[in-house]
Order: C-alpha cells, then sequence, then structure tokens
C-alpha cells in the first residue's frame, strides 16, 4: 500500500474518538467504477454494463434503497464495513492459507555456529515476542499518525490501533462454509469471542507441538531459562518413540478440508485439549530443521510461505495462528502471518522490533543457566489418530506438495536506482512503481487487467484496508505511447502521459485511503442486498462486475527499515503477487505465480519490470535534458495539490509543482506546448480504447504487441 509519511504520538488512544468510516455518494461510485473498467472490457460489454448501472442508479432505484439502508447500517454501527469486508476477503474464502492468504516476512539468513547458538536465537526472539506484548498491554505503544488528509488545516491524523490488538492470543478456526475468528477480547470482527488471557506459546519441532510457559510465579522468563526450555523440548522431539503424528498439516489444507478433518479431531477428549491449548497460544515459534538448498532470497521466500512441502518443515505449522515465528537450524528465518487479524504493517512494525530486539541481547553479558529443577517441563501436545484421521494426513501431505511445486516466486533488487531519484522527478514513489508495474505487464500481454493495491483506512475507527485501482485509463495511456511502435510518439507526449498517470493514481489513492473507494461500497450495497434477502441486483451478476473483482495483478507496497521484505502468493490462478519495498537507491520486488499457468512466468514479468524501470528513468532523464539553459524572459509558477499539475501559458520556461507525490517538471514553452497537445490527443485515445479490435483497422491502430513471446514454461518434478 502507499505509505505516507508517518510519525508516533503519545496522543489519546480511544479509537471511538476516531471518524467512522463515511459510506461515498452512490452516484460517484457508480461513474468512478464504469470510468475503473470502460478500457478493460469490450466495448459491447462495457455497453451493457452502462446500461445495467444507469438502470441500479437511477432516481427511485434499487440503488438509492441499498444506499439509504447503507446509510442507517453506518449509523448503528461502529464500522458499517467492517463484517462484509472480513467475511469477503478473508472468512469465507475456501482456499488454503499457505501461499494463497498467508503473508512472510523473510528475515536475513542467520549463520549458527552450533545447535546451542541456535537455540540461544530462538530463545532471544521469544524474548522480544514477550517484550513487545508488555508494551502493548501497558499502553506505552505510541498511537501512529499519518500525514493530514481528512481535515483541512490538520497536520496528522491519528491511525486506529485496534489491529495491535490481534497479535497475540487470537486464532482462526475453521468452519464448513465460513470461518470464525477466536481471542482473549472481543473484537471488530465476525465471530470474534472471549477466552481466556493465553499465557503460554507453543513450540514446534520436528513436527510435534509442545506447551512452553512463559511465566513463572507471575515473572517473565528470562533468556537463559528460555533456552534451557528449548534445549528440553529439542531432547523431547527427537525421541522417535513418543512421536505423534503431523497434525500441522492439516491447517495446510482448503478450509472445508480442514473444518471436516478439525470435526473428526474434536470427537475424542484428547484432541480436544490439544486443539484448546493451540487455540490459545500467543503464538507459534517452529523451529526448522536444515531445508537445504542454496538459501537465496527467492527460496527462502518459498519455504517461508510453504515449509517445503510435508518433507521438508510443511507439517512443523499451524497455519491458523496469527503469528508464527519460525527459526530454521540452517538460519532460514521469518515470520508466517495468518492475515485475517491485521494488515502488513503490523506485521512489519512487530518484526522490526524483534529484529532489534534479538540484535540488542546479542550485545548483552550471557546470565548464568538457572536449576533445571526450578522451571516446570514443557509438556508434549498428544494426538489421537484414527485411520479415517490417518488418511486426511496423506491427502493433505499430496496437496500441500502440488501447492510447493506450483509455486513460482523471483525476488529481485532493482539497483539501477531507487526512490530517491524518483522524488527527484517531484513523484510519488508508490505511483511511480505501479505505473512501471502496469507497464511491465503490459509489455508482456500487451492488454491492461485489473490491478489491486491495498490503500489503508486506518483513519477511521476499526478501518483496515479499501483497494487503489491502479490500471488507470491514464496508466493505459501511458503504457501505450511507451510501447506503440506504429504511433511514433515523442518524449514529450510520453512524459505528458507519465504525469497524467502519476496524478491519476495519486488521485485515487487520496480517494481510498479517505474513504471513498468504490470497492468496499460496491461490496456494501451487494451484502446489504443479501442481508434483506432481495434477488442479486444485475449489477452483481454482470460479467464486467464478476472480471473487476479478478485481480490478476495482487500489489502491495511494504517497506521495512531493515534488512528484511515480504512476501505472498497470486490470488488468482492466472495472476501475479508483486509486493515491493522502495529503498533510498534500489526497489526489492517479490514477484510470485503459478507454473501451471501458461499465461504467467516470474522471471520473465521481473525483466520486464526491470526494464520498464529503466525506460521511464531514460524518459526522464531525457525530458530533463531538454531544459534550454538560456535565462528566460518570463517566469510562471503554478501550484496543485493532491496530484493535480497545473501548466501555465508562457512564452518561456514554466515551473510547475505538485504536493503529495505529484510530478514537477521545469520544461521550456514549446515542449510544454506540445504535451498539452499530446494530452488531449491521448484522452481521446483511450476514450476509442476496447481490447478486442478488428483486423480491419488501420495501421496507426494496430494493437500493442508484447516486447517477445513468452518463453515456455518448465514444470518441476
Amino acid at each position: 500500500m502507499p505509505i505516507l509519511e508517518k510519525q508516533s504520538s503519545q496522543g489519546p488512544k480511544d479509537m471511538t474518538a476516531l471518524p467512522k468510516v463515511p459510506v461515498p455518494p452512490l452516484h460517484q461510485t457508480l461513474d468512478m467504477y464504469l470510468r475503473c473498467m470502460r478500457h478493460l472490457v469490450p466495448d459491447q460489454m462495457f455497453r451493457d454494463t452502462r446500461a445495467i448501472v444507469e438502470e441500479f442508479g437511477k432516481a427511485g432505484g434499487v440503488g438509492e434503497m441499498l444506499q439509504r439502508k447503507l446509510l442507517e447500517r453506518r449509523d448503528r454501527t461502529e464500522n458499517w464495513v467492517y463484517d462484509y469486508w472480513l467475511q469477503d476477503m478473508y472468512l469465507n474464502n475456501r482456499l488454503a492459507l499457505p501461499v494463497n492468504s498467508s503473508p512472510v516476512m523473510v528475515l536475513p539468513r542467520q549463520t549458527f555456529t552450533d545447535h546451542k547458538d541456535f537455540l540461544r536465537y530462538a530463545a532471544r526472539l521469544i524474548g522480544g515476542v514477550l517484550d513487545y506484548k508488555a508494551m502493548l498491554e501497558s499502553g506505552a505503544f505510541p498511537v501512529e499518525q499519518v500525514r493530514g488528509q481528512l481535515t483541512q488545516g490538520v497536520q496528522w491524523d491519528p491511525l486506529c490501533m485496534d489491529q495491535y490488538t490481534r497479535i497475540f492470543g487470537c486464532h482462526r478456526r475453521p468452519g464448513p462454509k465460513q470461518d470464525a475468528q477466536l481471542g482473549p477480547e472481543p473484537s471488530a470482527g465476525t465471530g470474534t469471542g472471549a477466552k481466556a488471557r493465553p499465557e503460554h506459546i507453543v513450540v514446534a519441532c520436528k513436527n510435534q507441538f509442545f506447551v512452553l510457559e512463559v511465566t513463572l510465579r507471575s515473572c517473565q522468563l528470562e533468556e537463559a531459562e528460555l533456552m534451557m526450555q528449548l534445549e528440553r523440548i529439542s531432547k523431547m522431539a527427537a525421541n522417535e518413540e513418543e512421536r505423534v503424528p503431523p497434525m500441522g498439516i492439516l491447517t495446510s489444507e482448503g478450509r472445508n478440508d480442514w473444518a471436516q478433518a478439525r470435526e473428526f479431531l474434536m470427537k475424542d477428549a484428547t484432541n480436544r485439549d490439544t486443539l484448546d491449548m493451540l487455540e490459545r497460544c500467543l503464538c507459534l515459534v517452529c523451529l526448522d530443521e536444515p531445508s537445504g538448498g542454496d538459501g537465496g532470497d527467492g527460496e527462502r521466500a518459498m519455504l517461508m510461505l510453504h515449509g517445503g512441502g510435508h518433507g521438508k518443515n510443511g507439517a512443523n505449522r499451524w497455519y491458523d495462528t496469527p503469528m508464527q515465528f519460525v527459526v530454521g537450524a540452517d538460519g532460514v528465518c521469518g515470520v508466517v502471518c495468518e492475515h485475517s487479524q491485521f494488515e502488513g504493517i503490523v506485521l512489519v512494525h512487530c518484526t522490526e522490533h524483534l529484529v532489534k530486539y534479538i540484535t540488542e541481547s546479542a550485545r548483552k553479558p550471557a546470565v548464568p543457566a538457572p536449576s533445571a529443577s526450578e522451571l516446570p517441563v514443557p509438556r508434549r501436545l498428544p494426538w489421537r489418530c484414527t485411520p479415517q484421521i490417518q488418511g486426511l494426513l496423506g491427502c493433505s501431505a499430496e496437496k500441500l506438495q502440488r501447492l510447493v511445486r506450483n509455486l513460482d516466486m523471483h525476488v529481485h533488487t532493482f539497483s539501477s536506482y531507487g526512490k530517491e531519484f524518483i522524488k527527484r522527478q517531484r513523484m510519488s514513489p508508490d505511483a511511480y512503481i505501479q505505473v512501471a508495474l502496469q507497464l511491465a505487464f503490459y509489455k508482456c500481454n500487451g492488454r491492461p487487467v485489473p490491478t489491486y493495491e491495498s490503500a489503508s483506512i486506518r483513519r477511521f475507527r476499526h478501518g483496515r484496508v479499501d483497494n487503489i485501482r491502479s490500471a488507470t485509463p491514464e496508466a493505459l495511456a501511458f503504457v501505450r505511447a511507451m510501447t506503440d511502435e506504429w504511433e511514433g510518439h515523442t518524449d514529450a507526449v510520453r512524459m505528458s502521459r507519465l504525469q497524467d498517470a502519476i496524478k491519476a493514481q495519486t488521485q485515487y489513492t487520496v480517494l481510498a485511503i479517505t474513504g471513498n473507494g468504490i470497492d468496499n461500497h460496491l461490496l456494501g450495497l451487494r451484502e446489504i442486498a443479501q442481508e434483506l434477502e432481495m434477488e442479486r441486483p444485475d449489477i452483481f451478476k454482470d460479467e464486467t462486475y464478476l472480471l473487476s473483482n479478478q485481480f490478476i495483478l495482487s500489489t502491495s507496497q511494504v517497506p521495512t527499515n531493515l534488512d528484511m521484505f515480504c512476501c505472498y502468493g497470486p490470488v488468482v490462478p492466472n495472476g501475479y503477487g508483486a509486493c515491493y519495498n522502495p529503498q533510498a537507491e534500489s526497489i526489492l520486488f517479490c514477484v510470485s505465480s503459478f507454473r501451471q499457468s501458461t499465461e504467467t512466468s516470474s522471471q520473465f514479468f521481473t525483466r520486464a519490470l526491470d526494464n520498464s524501470l529503466r525506460d521511464m528513468a531514460a524518459l526522464c532523464s531525457r525530458c530533463a535534458a531538454t531544459v534550454a539553459p538560456a535565462t528566460p524572459t518570463k517566469t510562471t509558477t503554478s501550484t496543485a495539490t493532491n496530484g493535480n499539475s497545473g501548466v501555465n501559458k508562457a512564452t518561456a520556461t514554466t515551473s510547475t509543482t505538485t504536493t503529495n507525490g505529484s510530478v514537477s517538471v521545469n520544461k521550456a514553452a514549446a515542449v510544454v506546448a506540445a504535451a498539452r497537445v499530446a494530452a488531449t490527443a491521448t484522452a481521446a485515445a483511450v476514450a476509442s480504447f476496447s481490447p478486442v479490435r478488428s483486423t480491419s483497422q488501420t495501421k496507426a491502430a494496430a494493437p500493442p504487441r508484447p516486447i517477445r513471446p513468452r518463453p515456455p514454461k518448465e514444470s518441476k518434478p
């Protein structure tokens, strides 16, 4: 998601002081919906959609009635969209959590000198978890703030901190049709029930689960005590005679299958007690076996996402737990996040705290080990396994292995430049990268597709995210100008269209983060119609609406200040997951896809992205070089906000400045005039664009072509 400048405040933590998420005006959303989809569907499909939308939005029609019901819901609830969004995005999703839903944070590879060094690192990590938890519970955690967007003249907007309460001690329980969230305290989400506050973590080792109490006589265990307990667990797990079946692999199943398997487990009292301890733990710490391989960024990313399958560490997990901290004996470390509880920025903040805590702990003098008799022996969690459950374990292992073979992950650092270069162009780094992603996809496929970029709405009470639809008409006009071999566009035209694309991306970003995005609003209208037991309105049965939610590009900016990175899988079978982290002089990309799709290749897309970023930088440099060195006879300055750039007619140099991540360029008058003429031509070109073109069209209107045919995909065994 785009990251605005952020600071912390010791201000009030009462989230009821935050405004409620607004319900956008109906016709604003409908107009924006049509604008977002006009260039993504064929002409006839769009004409049909426009008629359906007009019927839905007509005076006194279904749309206005549903809008009134949404406004009533806003008045009587804390957050009118939260439950709808949570169910649609996560709890109703029946796909398996690994790769499909759970993002991961990959830490730098560690170098452990021996087994004790490995366990010492894990003990320090647990110490960091307890330190972070204590900070949250003490009220010392500062309220985060971002640059003001809601009220004119207000410099900083406070953010809702509710997500931080769901890091520890919560759980996602599978259901046959819908999952439920469990936690020690009620929250805004659906299905959340109160449970006793936990004081234990669960340690996974060799596919076994052990209960580790982290307090003794109301005092938190010290590092030496934690390490002693981990040594005990390691020895207990090595005892093959006491090993139980690898039940953790069941949580890697599709949610319906896992819900059914859980019902079978619940028939036995021993299994019920074990499940209760797992569902009430603070978090999981996974002590992984060496995985082999080269330990490169891409390999470590995949190991975090799926554990390497049942033959490696895929069963050494419990995917329903919000936080799983992975420490591999070969130094492969990271965090696996169950995403329904909180967003990526919470994962980043917690993980950064742990890394800093571990680093600082390593500098402290060693504390003598305590007497083993003073500490309770960790408890292995037992399972009763029937032949039926044993068969389910085999099926789960096979499905996970197919997922392992299918995932195509490429981690790439673009090192030619980073966000500092982009800022020098007076452009928003996030908007610039989003436009580059559009250009890369267009180079590979010759068409635009629905694109998702997460937009935080934490400025509002219990706010989570909405969607920034980055495949704008302006982005399409730019990528066509950069790739169309027939038009012969000048650099002035291309730069003008790049500016338009950046401006459109910035404007939509502001719309989404201020609660005026279209996706949550359309979702609310659809769901409230279902609550009223109405027949689903035609707008939500329309092929265009279904296509609009097939996000072939699923993107997010997840910035970190430390040497680590976030990644996740694609959300559709023929799509890409693209997570990126802009640094001062480089940009890290994690691109995922599925090998079974003949339409995708993570490496090929990354190569196109690399070329696109170079092409955009070269364009910016060439246009900057066109500035005349002579002193102009007249200078005019125009300032615009929220990405609106202004150009004043002048016979000499014109300086245009924009704020909030927009474009600022100095050009000679001739270049400015050419850009203005080109912008008019662009609008006409986009208005007439259709992804399906007739072969009888003229040469100048021929469809753009990929940079080269996609290479055949090799399937790994």
